[in-house]
C-alpha cells in the first residue's frame, strides 16, 4: 500500500515540475507584456534598424509589439508580434533561456550562417573574390561608426539589402558562400575597404553613383 502511494506521489510530483518548466520556457519567450533586458536589446536593435520609434525601456508594450511584428513580416517570419527562437536569431540575439558556456562559439556560428545567406542572396553566380568582397562589405560597415556595430545589425538595418526584403536571405547557403563567409571573416577583403556596393546596369540610385569607386567584380561595383 505504501509503495503505491509512492509511486502516485511521485507521478504527481513528476506532472507538476513538467507544467513549471513548460511554463518557464513559455515565459521566457519576449512577448506582449514581457520586460526586461531581453526586451531592451530587441528594443535596441529595432530601433536602429529603423523598425521601432519608442523609448528604450525594456517593456514589451503595443510600439514594441508593432516593431517586432513589421520586422517579422520583412524577414518572412510568422508576424505574430512574438519574439520567438526563430525571431531572435534573425535578430543576433541569443535568448536568455538558452544560454551555455559554449555560448560564444554558437554566436560565431551564427553569424557566419547569417554572413553566408547574404552572400547567397546578393552574390550567388558572380565570381568568387566578388562573393568574398560582398561578405566584407558587411563587415566593414560593422567597423564604421556609421552602421550598426553587428552582423545582424548591418544585415538587417532597414533598406540596407534587398534581399531582406524579398526573402531571400532565408535561403540555404551553398558551400561557396559559407566558403566566402568565413574568408571575408578572416581578414580578406577584395572590396578595398568598401562599404557599399551596386550592380551598375540595374541601379537608378543617382546618389550611390556619386561613391568614390574602389574595385567592379562581375556585376557589382564596389565603392565607400
Amino acid at each position: 500500500m505504501l509503495k503505491r502511494i509512492g509511486i502516485v506521489l511521485l507521478v504527481i510530483m513528476t506532472f507538476a515540475v513538467t507544467i513549471i518548466f513548460v511554463q518557464h520556457s513559455v515565459e521566457a519567450l519576449s512577448k506582449y507584456g514581457s520586460r526586461g533586458n531581453e526586451v531592451k536589446e530587441i528594443q535596441t536593435k529595432l530601433k536602429r534598424w529603423g523598425y521601432y520609434k519608442g523609448q528604450i525601456d525594456g517593456i514589451y508594450g503595443s510600439q514594441t509589439l508593432e516593431a517586432v511584428k513589421y520586422f517579422q513580416r520583412k524577414n518572412g517570419l510568422t508576424a505574430d508580434g512574438i519574439a520567438g527562437p526563430a525571431t531572435l536569431k534573425a535578430m543576433g540575439i541569443t535568448s536568455s533561456s538558452s544560454n551555455t558556456s559554449s555560448g560564444s562559439g554558437s554566436t560565431n556560428s551564427s553569424n557566419t550562417n547569417l554572413l553566408a545567406r547574404l552572400v547567397y542572396g546578393e552574390a550567388r553566380g558572380e565570381p568568387y573574390s566578388g562573393q568574398v568582397a560582398v561578405a566584407a562589405v558587411v563587415l566593414n560597415r560593422v567597423k564604421s561608426s556609421s552602421f550598426p556595430n553587428s552582423i545582424s545589425g548591418v544585415i538587417y538595418q532597414s533598406g540596407a539589402f534587398n534581399v531582406v526584403s524579398d526573402g531571400q536571405i532565408n535561403l540555404t547557403p551553398n558551400d561557396t558562400a559559407k566558403k566566402a563567409a568565413q574568408d571575408a571573416i578572416n581578414g580578406w577583403d577584395p572590396s578595398y575597404g568598401a562599404i557599399y556596393y551596386f550592380n551598375p546596369s540595374t541601379a537608378t540610385n543617382k546618389w550611390i553613383w556619386s561613391r568614390p569607386m574602389t574595385v567592379t567584380i562581375g556585376k557589382h561595383r564596389f565603392c565607400k
